[in-house]
């Protein structure tokens, strides 16, 4: 089957050095906390809130923006482990042999909830700010491989994150615009 080929290609690189597991730990683990912290900075920074002579009311005017793409994120994961909850689909440790992977996890597979929000959060941001959001979107894109690579999810599970999360960031976008921009 292609996706457990694809699966195994990307696996196939843990368990060859102390260093490149470290990294495939760190960009699938670890990093995803760093970027809730980053994009959150981006976009106090972007806004210029805490440079203000009054970072509260240029926060006032901001707040919209901040909760949109963190609200796009966490709607978004929460779809996901919904979908999780209704298709149960198997992690690659419990459906392919030898499979070790190097994060610890339980519970179902598809759609992954770290692909679901990272992508929601890129995708949010990209559609106010273009150059950053490329930038998230690549990251996410980096996430999700790392979680390839760590034997937690197949591809498909990783590509339907990422569907979903596009999908909700765009959802939510649309009911903003309509609620906050008449």
């Amino acid at each position: 089957m292609l996706n457990d080929n694809i699966f195994l290609y990307f696996y196939s690189f843990a368990h060859q050095s102390f260093f490149l597991d470290w990294l495939i730990v760190f960009v699938a683990h670890t990093f995803p906390y760093l970027v809730i912290l980053i994009a959150g900075v981006y976009l106090l920074f972007h806004h210029d809130i805490i440079k203000s002579k009054n970072p509260f009311t240029a926060f006032a005017l901001k707040w919209k923006e901040i909760v949109l793409v963190f609200f796009s994120g966490i709607f978004a994961w929460v779809i996901a482990n919904l979908i999780k909850i209704i298709i149960q689909i198997p992690r690659p440790m419990f459906q392919l042999e030898d499979i070790h992977p190097l994060i610890e996890k339980t519970g179902y597979s598809f759609p992954s909830g770290h692909a679901t929000f990272y992508m929601a959060l890129a995708v949010a941001i990209f559609l106010s700010h273009k150059k950053a959001g490329w930038w998230f979107v690549i990251i996410a894109l980096f996430i999700g491989l790392g979680r390839i690579m760590a034997g937690v999810h197949f591809l498909i599970d990783i590509l339907g994150g990422y569907v979903i999360g596009i999908g909700i960031a765009y959802f939510t976008r649309y009911f903003y615009d309509k609620i906050f921009k008449k």
